[in-house]
């Protein structure tokens, strides 16, 4: 299954191939993104959920196939191209556990890649920090501290801050809502659907967060015997009988109340 229409793909991936001595992660993998879109990738431990996104952001050299990002081909791209920070400032990673600069305070945090990707004289990056703190919701007094020094919800924010500092179109998440408690996670979720909206993200997530799935996603691509075996809504997936694991995974004991909460939810909404 695959979900497609007229607009140009944000992101379009051909016969991707990806092998690790001579064992294959990914072989012939197809996936299109369309703009403006959350998207949620799932599958199993091993599937390749994050080596697919590093390769995405050139993070990951791939053994074969094309990568396209806005149109514009860039698997061919190294790190040492010139034209790699032009692309790869289009695109935002929030990692699982933040990877903050532990010598650097929060505000620092965010003024770094403003830096080190523009000309912006460093007052110019020091506003344009504040702007993305504040965007957030993270209190100015946690912007001075280190990021030893403050929560892990706060953390995330400031993490997230960072990841927008240089107003990517797309923006990757990897298990953002790891390590919170359920109404931080809650929180965070509909931070990130507010700022979708505002800033016209597209949204690539990795999560095991089923919560998080509902509550956010537009679109599932759940990878298998290294390729897309299912690209679809959340509520299709979750209905859908002819994977097995995948069924189960949304059907299971505590796959059932989200299901049925969340499907609840949003038909109410509606």
């Amino acid at each position: 299954m695959s979900l497609l229409n007229n607009q140009q793909p944000i992101i379009e991936i051909k016969k991707l191939g990806t092998a690790f001595n001579d064992e294959w992660v990914h072989k012939d993998l197809d996936l299109t993104i369309m703009p403006d879109r959350f998207v949620t990738i799932i599958g199993a431990s091993g599937c390749g959920k994050t080596t697919l996104v590093r390769e995405i952001m050139m993070l990951q050299p791939i053994t074969s196939g094309e990568i396209y990002l806005m149109g514009e081909k860039i698997s061919n791209y190294s790190l040492e191209d010139p034209d790699t920070k032009r692309v790869l400032s289009k695109m935002g990673m929030m990692f699982q556990l933040g990877a903050l600069y532990n010598s650097y305070s929060i505000l620092d945090n965010v003024i770094y890649p403003i830096m080190e990707y523009s000309d912006f004289s460093y007052e110019l990056a020091r506003e344009l920090a504040y702007q993305k703190l504040r965007m957030t919701g993270l209190k100015e007094i946690a912007y001075g501290k280190f990021p030893r020094e403050i929560s892990p919800g706060m953390q995330k924010r400031a993490a997230l801050a960072r990841t927008l500092a240089l107003d990517p179109k797309v923006l990757f998440l990897d298990e953002p809502t790891a390590g919170l408690d359920p109404n931080s996670a809650a929180a965070f979720d509909e931070l990130m659907l507010t700022l979708q909206a505002q800033l016209k993200l597209t949204i690539i997530m990795i999560t095991h967060d089923l919560d998080s799935i509902w509550r956010t996603s537009d679109e599932i691509v759940y990878l298998s015997n290294k390729k897309v075996a299912l690209h679809d809504t959340v509520l299709n997936a979750a209905n859908y009988e002819g994977i097995p694991d995948l069924y189960n995974y949304f059907n299971g004991e505590r796959g059932k109340v989200a299901k049925a909460y969340y499907s609840k939810l949003k038909k109410d909404n509606n």
